[in-house]
């Protein structure tokens, strides 16, 4: 056997080719981290799900722009655990003069409530920080989709909240909010971006999908019927769902299953499970998860027994200032619908991100419209405010107020898809 041993020119024209290669991958490589570098873009991809109650947070790359917060690198970080701290520099995120198109049910302080306390607190996660809120960076985000927010007047006001958080960053004449029956509509016109809501207080159809004529003495519920909200859903790039409230009048409730005519009496939560199984098999039978996403909201928690966090009290969460520091768990929120939900998403063939803004929400018997809001269209009178243990709505947020914290978290998912 022989060995031909290469010349050193040989070696040279072999060696030539990869050092070329190299210098070209390098040189490419170069050029996009400058261009990445000189845009105002930073990427931050975020890798976000639910596991039990956990929210964790992987940094896969990060980039520092001056329109951004810098990360530490955490691996495992739950953002539904922290707490709320004082915070009078960025807090609150625009106030009610900066916002047109703020409705009066939650402008507290257009509404008399002598103190803003409530607006100045920020969640703060134990072991990481949330995004910190960017309009344009989101406006970019959402350039020719649709965003919408589905449910009650709980999700009515995470859109209000949303468009107040969005609107400023956009010029007068190039943004514009507008009703059609059963929506409210604001359109971004340089992005060409809607962010909508739509009215569906128990997701399924009922007698209570009027979008203003809702009030009804007897709530009917149609369990297995779905299509005359849906087909306003269809397409629309990202979905975020929520109900809960509307099914907590009784322990009872009227509804159909099959037959429109033949009206029983259920559990409250086993229609609560069947109404989700048809928004699942509508899901699954309708949603593309490759150009569409969609979130499910846990459910928002009310404060109607201040004997809950201060034993002996007989009030409820009219005249509070404080958040709830330190473990709380109230009876306004349902542990057995929250499962449910969770049951439901986890069964589900298509991706659903489950957001559980509960706990964080639960803290705060400060941040409710109480008596400085509307009811049925009308300010409260001077006799009703000065019943509040009858009429103070420990139900509804003030805005700004905690449902910006949601859109917080909302708006960290949404940078995890664009990045991704």
């Amino acid at each position: 056997m022989t060995t031909t041993q290469q010349s050193p020119n040989r070696k040279y024209h072999s060696i030539l080719p990869i050092a070329l290669a190299s210098l070209l991958i390098l040189g490419t490589a170069r050029l996009v981290f400058d261009n990445l570098k000189n845009s105002r873009e930073s990427i931050f991809r975020w890798r976000f799900w639910l596991e039990g109650n956990g929210f964790h947070r992987y940094i896969i790359k990060s980039s520092y722009d001056n329109d951004d917060n810098s990360y530490e690198d955490i691996e495992d970080c739950n953002v539904f655990e922290g707490k709320w701290v004082w915070d009078n520099v960025s807090r609150p995120l625009y106030s009610e003069e900066s916002c047109p198109f703020l409705v009066k049910q939650v402008a507290c302080q257009r509404n008399g409530r002598p103190d803003n306390f409530y607006q100045f607190w920020r969640w703060q996660p134990n072991d990481c920080n949330l995004p910190r809120f960017n309009a344009l960076k989101l406006l970019r985000i959402l350039r020719n989709k649709r965003l919408m927010f589905i449910g009650d007047s709980i999700q009515r006001s995470q859109f209000d909240s949303m468009v107040c958080m969005l609107q400023s960053a956009l010029p007068q004449g190039q943004k514009s909010l507008h009703k059609v029956p059963s929506k409210k509509i604001f359109y971004a016109q340089e992005y060409n971006a809607t962010i909508e809501f739509y009215w569906a207080p128990f997701i399924v159809e009922s007698n209570s999908d009027h979008s203003t004529n809702h009030t009804v003495l007897k709530r009917l519920v149609k369990l297995d019927r779905i299509a005359n909200h849906s087909k306003n859903w269809e397409g629309v790039d990202i979905l975020v769902f929520e109900s809960y409230v509307w099914w907590m009048y009784k322990p009872i409730i009227n509804a159909t299953y099959g037959n429109l005519n033949d009206i029983k009496e259920y559990n409250v939560t086993t229609a609560y499970k069947m109404a989700l199984q048809t928004w699942a098999n509508w899901l699954e039978s309708s949603i593309n998860s490759q150009t569409q996403r969609v979130y499910f909201m846990s459910l928002s928690p009310t404060h109607l027994w201040s004997s809950e966090w201060n034993p002996g009290s007989e009030g409820n969460c009219f005249n509070e200032k404080e958040p709830i520091h330190g473990p709380y768990w109230g009876m306004g929120t349902n542990l057995e619908i929250m499962k449910i939900v969770q049951e439901t998403i986890q069964d589900l063939k298509i991706d659903v991100t489950f957001l559980n803004i509960t706990q964080l929400s639960d803290f705060r018997k400060d941040a409710h419209t109480t008596i400085y809001t509307e009811r049925k269209g009308k300010l409260l009178t001077k006799e009703q405010k000065a019943d509040p243990k009858n009429f103070a709505d420990c139900i509804h947020w003030c805005l700004p107020g905690v449902p910006d914290t949601w859109n917080e978290i909302l708006y960290a998912h949404l940078l995890q898809e664009f990045y991704n």
